[in-house]
């Protein structure tokens, strides 16, 4: 779970479900810009799993994470990509 006194896991599953439901209801790209804890939860929720999975995503400050379809199934198109100048 979250550090001492922080945020539990399951909390910020339950905000990111909603922001993917805005982001599937959305037309066209959506960009999010968040610190790296939530976004592997983001990316662990969008494929369905736990929130707790996220902390198997490894994430370097400012990469480029790209979340999409192959077909109807949510997928992890491009994860941890460095900034390039």
């Amino acid at each position: 779970d979250g550090g001492p006194g922080g945020e539990k896991a399951a909390d910020v599953g339950r905000r990111v479900d909603r922001v993917i439901t805005e982001v599937r209801a959305a037309e066209g790209d959506v960009l999010i810009f968040a610190h790296g804890h939530v976004l592997r939860v983001l990316a662990a929720r969008w494929l369905g799993e736990s929130p707790e999975t996220g902390r198997h995503y490894l994430l370097q400050t400012a990469a480029l994470c790209v979340l999409g379809y192959e077909h109807a199934d949510p997928v992890i198109r491009r994860w941890n990509q460095p900034a390039t100048a």
